[in-house]
């Protein structure tokens, strides 16, 4: 069984995620999503994101091509999750391309791109914008 690991914040959930999702399973067997935990979001990002980390993975795990969830607490700890959860490929957005070639010696990394014209981040300033906030 090939098993296949990403990450991601997964918030505001958009078809750009759903398409990421969709594609990173077809490439396996069983597909593990890490949802980034609210701490490490605000790290990352510098602002909490809109749903928190538990409406975010009730989410990811509804999707019926989505095995397994868990919570990522650290960006550092990405091997020590490959290994845990055994993974052969570990799937990012060419957002992220040569960003985690470090852990090539437990797995392969492949980065798919990401669906054009949307994003979380533009979809919050959309929001903004148009309600004033």
């Amino acid at each position: 069984m090939k098993i296949v690991i990403t990450f991601g914040t997964f918030d505001i959930f958009h078809v750009g995620h759903i398409n990421i999702l969709e594609r990173a399973a077809a490439l396996g067997d069983y597909l593990i999503v890490g949802v980034s935990s609210d701490k490490l979001n605000f790290n990352k990002k510098k602002r909490h994101p809109i749903y928190n980390q538990v409406d975010r993975i009730k989410i990811i795990e509804s999707l019926r091509f989505v095995d397994q969830v868990f919570i990522e607490e650290s960006l550092e700890l990405k091997l020590e999750y490959i290994k845990k959860y055994n993974a052969d490929i570990l799937v990012m957005g060419d957002d992220w391309v040569g960003k985690f070639d470090w852990v090539r010696s437990a797995c392969d990394v492949i980065y798919l791109p990401r669906t054009p014209s949307i994003s979380t981040t533009e979809i919050i300033e959309i929001v903004k914008s148009n309600t004033g906030i």
